[in-house]
């Protein structure tokens, strides 16, 4: 009987057997849970090998490439896979150049090879080793791998473009891979490298401007900064953006493209073309995106005449025009209109006009943080044109109160008005900064350790305790997510029907959807566009900093990429993502691996397309696949 009883008591004490959730939980712990790392790394089970190397991969931390180094000769090929893609991660190009001889050797397996060349374009150093190693890749059999090589070096040509050019034989090798190669991914990737490194091959450009793919064409424009008229709309925004000139920006005023149309009036007014064009644009009959940058534009060429337009705009209905009305009467020197927009009930209004320290201190009650933030820039850029002192309790309360009562996603102005009063505080009463050496934001109690050097031994180090994101979603919480889908109705524009990528973004996904099931996108703004680029929305303010979430994001990057039409989510540095959402509208190479994508447009991308400044995000509605 006893031997029974210790085999029991024995097996009481073994640890449950990890699952994958265990391992996206501790992923999400930020460094705090490596023991289950460290078991899943040991555990000889590929997938949960995989989720763990993601996870040292996303800490980037080079304290962890130990722990990664065995996995880049691991036998699964998605593990040596997924361990590339960290080693970049953790800036680790010792462990990438020593993998690197792989795929001359013994590495069979063709995504590990293509994975080792991106990486290692991700982080080497501007030599010609480093470009040696790459340029073979070019010329692999397999074309994943050719992609994987054209990836690496787009990455190592634009890091390195100020002050590194590429030998002859790497450009020679890009040119002869676009040439011979009919794959649309493939032609761009060279075209965005041979752009960074400022070859302008004739042959190349010809061809690229033939191209099926309008990205391709799109991308021999920004390469041979040429002239065409395409049938694609980004392709004729971009051709105008490097080689538009008034006679050309003028015969696309009416383009079936709102884009293209934007971009011909901000031209007219950029290269000081004729005013007559922009007089016809200027009325109040006319759409307010066009009349509004069109009186920007009159206002640059035709300063003298522009002065109605800019008043009447003033008073426009839609607090976008008005916005682009202050921008107009500050070119101008109009203080008047100036003045009276500063006081505007729209925020975003009110940031566009405040020019002077008084009307930064008369917003300093408003509950809108872009409009705090900019409150405090001026505030910072004019401390002799106000009493500072006097001003100091105005700007406590201000502090205390959006400390008290809003998230820490707020951390933007709450640092802004720090720094205004940190000077002021060291001459009258420091010790108010004391109770904020806890503050729940560790970039605030940062500030405010640093700014009192006499802290007691007891308040030491508080401050670099971490943020505490919140908990981790259950393991039947994420598998709900599976084949989820969600429609997003842009008022007057049409439904872009999204398809999450839970595998990849866990918790993203997850807090989008708990966002939009809240009503939390409902009613909100696109308030960001870049032609071919982003779009960017879902702010509460109309802003890059009033955050849809109450806590911030951590970053979920890996393989997922920025393709166009896919969601991601907006940051404002490392782990810093409050809800706002953007989509690419193009292949945005560059932001691989750098910002996280949580889903892709499946269907509606023409509806992406149309989207402009100011429309509305009328419904977010998720749809959960049915078990």
């Amino acid at each position: 009987m006893w031997p029974f009883l210790l085999l029991a008591l024995h097996g009481a004490t073994q640890p449950a057997p990890l699952t994958p959730h265990d391992v996206l939980k501790a992923e999400h712990a930020r460094g705090a849970d490596l023991r289950t790392i460290e078991r899943a790394l040991a555990s000889g089970d590929s997938l949960l090998q995989r989720l763990a190397v993601r996870a040292l991969g996303r800490f980037e931390d080079a304290r962890h490439a130990s722990l990664l180094d065995p996995m880049l000769r691991a036998p699964a090929a998605s593990v040596r896979r997924e361990a590339a893609n960290a080693a970049a991660q953790l800036r680790a190009p010792a462990l990438l150049a020593q993998a690197a001889l792989v795929p001359y050797t013994r590495e069979t397996n063709p995504t590990v090879r293509a994975a080792l060349y991106e990486s290692l374009g991700r982080v080497a150093a501007a030599d010609s080793t480093a470009e040696a190693m790459l340029r073979p890749g070019l010329a692999d059999a397999a074309l994943v791998v050719r992609q994987g090589a054209a990836r690496g070096l787009e990455s190592f040509t634009r890091r390195h473009a100020r002050n590194y050019k590429p030998a002859a034989a790497t450009l020679t090798a890009l040119t002869g891979a676009f040439q011979g190669n009919d794959d649309a991914e493939l032609r761009h990737l060279v075209l965005l490298a041979l752009t960074a490194a400022g070859h302008r091959d004739t042959s190349v450009i010809a061809n690229g401007l033939r191209d099926r793919d309008e990205q391709v064409r799109r991308a021999a424009v920004v390469l041979g900064r040429v002239w065409v008229d395409d049938p694609s709309p980004m392709v004729r925004w971009q051709a105008l953006r490097v080689a538009g000139d008034c006679a050309r920006a003028a015969s696309h005023l009416r383009d079936t493209s709102e884009h293209v149309q934007l971009l011909a009036i901000d031209l007219l007014g950029e290269k000081s073309c004729d005013a007559g064009p922009l007089r016809a644009l200027v009325g109040p009959a006319e759409a307010w995106r066009p009349r509004a940058h069109a009186v920007v534009a009159l206002a640059r060429v035709a300063p003298r005449e522009a002065g109605p337009a800019v008043r009447q705009l003033a008073q426009s209905p839609v607090w976008q025009a008005r916005a682009w009305a202050a921008e107009a009467a500050e070119r101008l020197g109009d203080s008047a209109t100036l003045a009276r927009l500063a006081r505007d009930s729209a925020p975003n209004v009110a940031i566009a006009a405040m020019t002077t320290a008084s009307q930064a201190l008369a917003v300093l009650e408003r509950d809108h943080a872009g409009l705090l933030l900019h409150a405090a820039t001026v505030l910072g850029q004019q401390r002799g044109a106000y009493d500072g002192v006097a001003a100091l309790p105005r700007l406590q309360r201000t502090f205390e109160r959006i400390s008290r009562t809003k998230p820490v996603t707020w951390r933007d102005p709450r640092v802004a008005l720090l720094n205004v009063m940190l000077p002021l505080l060291a001459e009258t009463d420091p010790a108010w900064l004391t109770p904020w050496l806890r503050d729940a934001d560790p970039v605030i109690a940062a500030m405010a350790y640093d700014a009192l050097p006499t802290t007691p031994k007891s308040e030491r180090g508080v401050f670099r305790l971490p943020y505490v994101p919140p908990p981790f979603p259950s393991a039947a919480a994420l598998a709900a997510l599976d084949g989820a889908t969600a429609d997003v109705r842009i008022r007057g524009k049409g439904t872009i029907t999204l398809r999450f990528l839970p595998g990849e973004a866990p918790m993203a996904v997850q807090t989008f959807v708990t966002l939009a099931e809240r009503g939390a996108y409902a009613g909100k703004t696109i308030h960001r566009i870049v032609p071919n680029f982003v779009i960017q929305g879902g702010s509460p303010g109309a802003d890059e900093y009033d955050p849809a979430s109450s806590f911030f994001m951590r970053d979920e990057v890996g393989f997922a990429r920025n393709a166009r039409g896919t969601f991601g989510i907006s940051t404002r540095g490392r782990d810093t993502g409050d809800g706002q959402l953007y989509v690419n509208l193009v292949d945005n190479v560059r932001l691989d691996h750098d910002y996280t994508v949580f889903a892709e447009t499946v269907r509606g991308l023409d509806v992406v397309d149309r989207v402009q400044e100011g429309d509305v995000i009328e419904s977010v509605i998720v749809r959960r696949a049915r078990r």
